[in-house]
């Protein structure tokens, strides 16, 4: 049986990841409330757990309900198409402390705000997350294209979330996810059949890396199941606890939702956009003399191999440079910092008009190319 985290205070690297899981929720929601193609919106938190931890800091469930409502309840209170919420927990006992945790948040929410009802509405279930997953219901709401669906998926260790049931993540039109994974039981693990049901280890090159790159290496193994012809995001962020690395995947078909992950990320990680600590050798620490944000091993890295890339003729327009920075886990705008150094050491030309947007790049309606002098 799964040890129950509830019954006790939050840790740090708890509080990190609820934290994460919230602001990339925040992010989400806005962009599907006024989206005039998302009809509904619904979210699932696949394993809610009993909604507090014993001294009543928020978990998932209500974290996601608290978020939902905005800053002066900007997102509730002008909410015009239904937004569901589902929240579901195996263990009765903690089943039952959901509903009666997240009743008493909702009724609490709506005295506070003066409001008579709540727009929003919650469904507390009771199932075996497989048998949950497989439902035809279910299968149509994600299949549906006029729905978006934000899925978190706080499995304990990395059972759960197998390579089929990742595939069919990444196959759901407007939907993302978020999944937690206990990366180093996978790699100290990795010969036992328990381990190999799930996840296959033998695809996994755990060879020198050291314990704080395991994360890293699962989520390549993750990437490495998205077909080649699909254009797919996916990042990670890793998280230390005692002497184990545990962390996020993060996955998304659209630009946009890939942009306000990393937007996250990047003000959880400002050197490498990844982990909860100083992931690469040659960064200096936080408060050291020389600790710098701008000119990080991770986005040097990045930075030398766009200009590569253009310089070869690799890259030859302003999209395709964009979409590869978010791909190698950096914002947008490391690519056009690339450009204007090329630009400035007339290295290349512009064709058509330099346009210096780095966000939003699904809505570039203009791209330039770019030809090496």
């Amino acid at each position: 049986m799964a040890k129950n985290i509830n019954k006790r205070p939050f840790d740090e690297a708890t509080k990190l990841k609820l934290k994460i899981f919230g602001e990339s929720f925040e992010e989400w929601l806005p962009v599907f409330i006024y989206d005039r193609y998302a009809k509904q919106v619904f979210i699932f938190d696949f394993f809610a757990g009993s909604g507090t931890d014993i001294e009543n800091n928020l978990g998932s469930p209500l974290i996601l309900l608290d978020k939902a409502k905005g800053e002066n309840r900007k997102y509730c209170a002008k909410a015009k198409k239904p937004i569901k919420f589902f929240f579901n927990e195996e263990q009765i006992r903690k089943r039952n402390e959901l509903q009666e945790n997240t009743d008493k948040f909702i009724e609490k929410c709506k005295k506070e705000n003066g409001c008579s009802n709540c727009v929003y509405k919650y469904h507390i279930l009771n199932y075996d997350f497989q048998e949950l997953f497989s439902k035809p219901n279910l299968k149509r709401v994600f299949e549906d294209k006029n729905n978006a669906k934000f899925v978190l998926l706080d499995q304990y260790g990395f059972s759960q979330i197998n390579k089929d049931i990742f595939k069919q993540l990444i196959s759901f039109p407007k939907t993302d996810f978020i999944f937690f994974i206990s990366s180093s039981f996978i790699n100290r693990f990795k010969k036992h059949p328990h381990t190999k049901k799930y996840i296959d280890t033998s695809k996994i090159d755990f060879n020198d890396k050291k314990p704080k790159e395991i994360h890293r290496t699962v989520a390549d193994y993750f990437r490495s199941l998205i077909p080649n012809n699909k254009e797919y995001y996916l990042h990670h962020f890793s998280i230390k606890k005692g002497a184990n690395y545990y962390g996020l995947i993060f996955g998304t078909n659209h630009t946009l939702g890939m942009e306000k992950f990393l937007k996250v990320c990047w003000h959880h990680d400002k050197l490498s956009g990844e982990a909860s600590f100083k992931i690469e050798k040659n960064d200096y620490e936080e408060g050291t003399l020389f600790y710098n944000t701008e000119n990080t091993v991770k986005k040097e890295k990045v930075k030398r191999k766009i200009k590569e890339l253009i310089l070869s003729e690799e890259i030859t327009d302003n999209k395709t440079g964009l979409k590869y920075a978010l791909i190698n886990g950096c914002e947008p705008k490391l690519f056009t910092e690339v450009v204007q150094n090329l630009i400035k050491e007339k290295a290349i030309e512009i064709i058509g008009k330099f346009n210096k947007q780095s966000t939003n790049i699904h809505h570039i309606k203009k791209t330039y190319q770019i030809k090496r002098i």
